[in-house]
């Protein structure tokens, strides 16, 4: 009976080399031979042992799982094209993806890079594409040379070549996040293996099923495929599979070759930084990091976007370069763009989801050093916003310290442009490294975001 093995977005595990041998050992158990192993993206960065190997890291677990077919995720090109198509070049898996092309309006990567592909499992025929996010070059920097087509148009055509090959099943790998319910009711499709977004999910939206296992490996998703008749699943946890003990042994070698253990501090009370603290309001993790920035290059205020805080451990007792690397795993400068007080009010408004549009309903995307927000979540209206104790000035000029990133997508804080920009100062995880040795970690909650409710009860902040 086929079965598919999906899993999605691992992304920084790979600096847990445990974690991520439970994860090998999870999609070995389960392998065999009426089984395929599928990726949907994200899983070659970022992570510090991605930033030190360009994402090649991630040869170790798709060669231990035997992978099958992979699809591309927008942190797939971190390390820029060429770094993207050597790992494609080196790894065990066909490489789907039907809407990702060249500067030239080349398939990117072809040949070694498919549109869709053709899989036969316990006798049946099981066609797989892949579609990737268009907003990708938005996204990432490093992937502004490709060109990214619409999906559904991609998707539409790779689903007609499939069943004119006459294949039993059809099923896509996507990295679209939210654009799977789009996919689900434009194309033909048995089901939809996403990526993305870090939530999990497991629905059918018009008799197709639509997975998502979360991010960080902490599950995966195993997929009866059958000629005819329902397509079944079974969720598995990962934190109690068998650890792959040849995973764990490559990748702690990597970890001990990369020299990164140098101690900058010590923290007594652990900084969380998991996705719900870290997108709920204001947090110690995020305050630390503002702070940071906004000291880096003397600016009025430090701005962090929730979403460059990558989920991990606490940062707890002896904290090294590695683990500040894992915090914010970018190649990013910290930059100083100046804005009017009528412009950074506007990015203050950025900071909630329902503004921007961007993340789960809810999130809160901005920290901010040198600034207090009082935002009411049931109107989404900014109630007053203050730096350095005085409220924002709409004629004053400010100027900010934020990560390069801000200034070139249009999905987090677009008020934020590059023409802002008037000085750069080191890498993120630089700064973060020389605050740390000149200041500690000590990062507190102040009351620098407080949400509120219409009625005026505050709501709890995201370390409560």
């Amino acid at each position: 009976m086929p079965r598919l093995l999906h899993y999605s977005d691992v992304e920084n595990v790979y600096d847990d080399p445990v974690r991520v041998g439970r994860l090998a050992g999870a999609l070995r158990s389960r392998n065999g031979d009426d089984a395929l192993v599928c990726g949907t993206g994200d899983n070659t960065s970022p992570g510090v042992l991605a930033l030190i190997e360009r994402g090649r890291q991630a040869l170790d677990l798709f060669r231990a799982v035997d992978a099958d077919v992979e699809t591309f995720g927008n942190h797939d090109f971190d390390f820029g094209p060429d770094a993207a198509r050597s790992i494609v070049v080196a790894a065990p898996q066909t490489w789907v993806s039907a809407n990702v092309f060249g500067a030239e309006g080349e398939r990117f990567a072809a040949p070694d890079v498919v549109p869709h592909t053709v899989e036969t499992v316990d006798g049946v025929r099981i066609g797989l594409f892949g579609v990737t996010d268009p907003a990708t070059p938005s996204l990432n920097p490093m992937a502004g040379e490709l060109r990214f087509t619409d999906p559904y148009d991609a998707a539409e055509a790779a689903v007609d070549e499939l069943r004119a090959a006459g294949v039993d099943r059809v099923v896509a790998l996507s990295h679209l996040g939210s654009g799977d319910d789009e996919l689900a009711r434009r194309v033909d499709v048995d089901a939809v293996l996403g990526g993305h977004l870090h939530a999990e999910r497991c629905e059918r939206i018009d008799g197709t099923l639509l997975l998502r296992p979360g991010a960080n490996g902490r599950t995966i998703f195993e997929v009866t495929v059958e000629r005819d008749g329902p397509i079944d699943v079974e969720r598995h946890a990962t934190a109690d599979a068998p650890v792959a003990d040849d995973v764990v042994s490559a990748l702690q070698g990597r970890v001990d070759a990369a020299g990164l253990d140098e101690v900058v501090a010590r923290v007594e009370g652990p900084l969380d930084r998991s996705e719900s603290t870290v997108v709920g309001g204001e947090c110690r993790i995020g305050n630390f990091v503002a702070d940071a920035y906004r000291w880096s290059l003397d600016a009025d205020v430090g701005v962090q976007n929730s979403g460059g805080i990558r989920d991990g451990p606490p940062l707890s007792g002896a904290v090294t370069v590695a683990d500040l690397v894992s915090v914010i795993p970018f190649e990013e400068h910290v930059v100083r763009a100046e804005l009017s007080g009528a412009e950074l009010l506007s990015v203050f408004r950025e900071s909630a989801a329902a503004v921007v549009d961007f993340g789960e309903p809810g999130w809160w995307h901005g920290h901010f050093s040198g600034a207090e927000i009082h935002w009411d979540d049931d109107a989404n209206e900014l109630l007053d916003a203050r730096v350095g104790g005085e409220p924002v000035d709409p004629e004053r000029r400010y100027t900010v310290a934020t990560s390069a990133y801000l200034l070139h997508t249009e999905h987090e804080f677009p008020t934020l442009r590059e023409r802002h920009r008037i000085g750069e100062g080191d890498i993120q995880f630089e700064v973060l490294a020389a605050y740390a040795r000149e200041f500690g970690i000590d990062a507190d909650i102040e009351g620098r975001v407080r949400r509120v409710s219409a009625t005026g009860t505050a709501t709890r902040t995201s370390e409560d």
